[in-house]
């Protein structure tokens, strides 16, 4: 199994069913040295899944006060190439620590919008 942690539209029920044909099992957790930032998504494919143009984005800060909450989701990897081809090709999916101590990926900025 991995760890997706999920701080935007991946916590949506309907993105979830879509993508997945399953409501995915999670719980609430924290990534400290991260801040969240607005971003203007251009890519096309994003776009036609009917989502919005403005969305926001993980941005490693390095400070230990910067925080981001969101929910700590358990899926099988084919799952998680899934939310790969989902999400804008602005995000990278990275792996980081979370405050629940488990290690779970995420997707991030490329580079600072």
């Amino acid at each position: 199994m991995e760890w997706l942690f999920s701080y935007g539209t991946l916590q949506k029920t309907k993105v979830q069913l879509d993508l997945f044909d399953r409501i995915l099992q999670g719980s609430p957790d924290a990534l400290k040295g991260y801040r969240i930032a607005p971003i203007e998504i251009r890519d096309a494919a994003f776009l036609s899944t009917g989502e919005q143009k403005n969305q926001r984005i993980a941005i490693r800060s390095g400070h230990a006060k910067d925080i981001i909450r969101g929910t700590v989701f358990e899926m099988t990897e084919e799952e998680l190439f899934l939310a790969d081809s989902y999400e804008p090709m602005d995000y990278k999916r990275i792996m980081v620590l979370l405050e629940s101590g488990k290690e779970a990926w995420i997707y991030a900025a490329v580079v600072t919008p």
